[in-house]
């Protein structure tokens, strides 16, 4: 169950991923993580350095056994980061989800600009989506593995 103060990070394991606006390709990755990342109210800095370090030491890549035992960092494989408000939907009641849990998108913007550049300082060559963009995300998903991650 969701708290009021994580970061939100839904981590794909792809062997490809883009993310396309307008007709054009803002970011790609060849093997490596696919992020879908939703900022909720409370989130705050601290939240944010946390996902990202567990996205770069989550195992979930192939050992030579074939065990989920290597990271992002074990590999070198590429990171997309890709903003998506609706992964803080309250969908417990009704037809419709709600939002309330969902940061203002201002301070959504700041904190996954503020991921996103802690995440290029360390991880070089990670792509991302555009904040508030229609964006089209294409990828190929590596295992099926698709992992919830909160900070």
């Amino acid at each position: 169950m969701k708290r009021a103060a994580d970061v939100i990070g839904l981590l794909q394991r792809v062997r490809r991923a883009s993310v396309e606006v307008a007709g054009e390709t803002v970011g790609t990755i060849g093997s490596g993580l696919l992020v879908l990342v939703g900022v909720q109210r409370e989130d705050g800095e601290a939240q944010a350095r946390r996902l990202l370090e567990r996205l770069l030491g989550y195992r979930v890549f192939p050992d030579a056994q074939g065990r989920m035992n290597l990271s992002l960092r074990d590999t070198g494989g590429g990171l997309l980061l890709v903003p998506q408000f609706t992964l803080a939907a309250d969908t417990d009641k009704g037809t419709r989800a709600s939002f309330t849990s969902a940061a203002e998108p201002a301070r959504a913007r700041e904190l996954f600009g503020f991921l996103l550049a802690l995440a290029q300082a360390e991880w070089p060559g990670t792509g991302s989506g555009v904040f508030g963009a229609d964006m089209q995300v294409s990828l190929v998903n590596d295992g099926p593995v698709t992992f919830w991650l909160e900070t």
